[in-house]
């Protein structure tokens, strides 16, 4: 016997699953799984693990919105790509998407087609920002541990007064593995 299954999620503790529940529930689901996590990634979402395992060929679940159960285009393909291997349908209410029809597995690919491009556009709107930025002389990741004054120092004193590399890095106050880098490089590149 196929059975309606719901899926509820809120991204923090402090957010109430109220809203979704009560449309899970007015949508006939005899069984929800819910959590307070968030949802950059599906494997990290244990109800929602359980949820996909417990489904069976024949039921359908039902989710408020697409992004209560993926965040991303990947996400929402690898479980659209379970689920229909499964034979579940998938119903979202709020956007009206119900793939246990044909109109409805229309739909859902138009909308993942379209949050996939979307994505490329951010990812590239965020690239075109960061080359502007490095043409700007904006700095990115983290700051230098040593000035280039400072490495010319660590050179010196290594070859010249024969500190051990230990003692270079307490003494400028770094890891040991910043004094072998500054020792292996040439002075010219650092």
């Amino acid at each position: 016997m196929s059975e309606i299954v719901g899926y509820a999620r809120v991204s923090s503790v402090g957010q109430s699953l109220d809203v979704q529940l009560d449309k899970l529930n007015g949508a006939g689901c005899t069984r929800v799984y819910s959590e307070k996590r968030s949802g950059k990634q599906a494997d990290n979402r244990p109800e929602l693990q359980a949820c996909l395992q417990f489904l069976r060929d024949g039921d359908t679940l039902v989710i408020s919105r697409l992004d209560r159960m993926a965040r991303s285009v990947l996400d929402l393909a690898k479980i659209a790509e379970l689920l229909n291997k499964k034979g579940v349908a998938l119903r979202v209410t709020d956007q009206a998407i119900n793939t246990g029809t044909p109109e409805g597995r229309l739909m859902f690919s138009l909308l993942g087609a379209f949050s996939q491009f979307e994505n490329d556009i951010r990812a590239e709107r965020q690239a075109d920002g960061i080359a502007k930025a490095k043409q700007k002389g904006v700095a990115f990741g983290r700051k230098r541990a040593l000035t280039d004054e400072q490495c010319e120092r660590i050179r010196i004193l290594r070859q010249e007064e024969k500190f051990s590399v230990a003692q270079l890095a307490g003494r400028f106050n770094v890891g040991i593995a910043t004094v072998y880098r500054v020792l292996q490089q040439p002075a010219e590149t650092i």
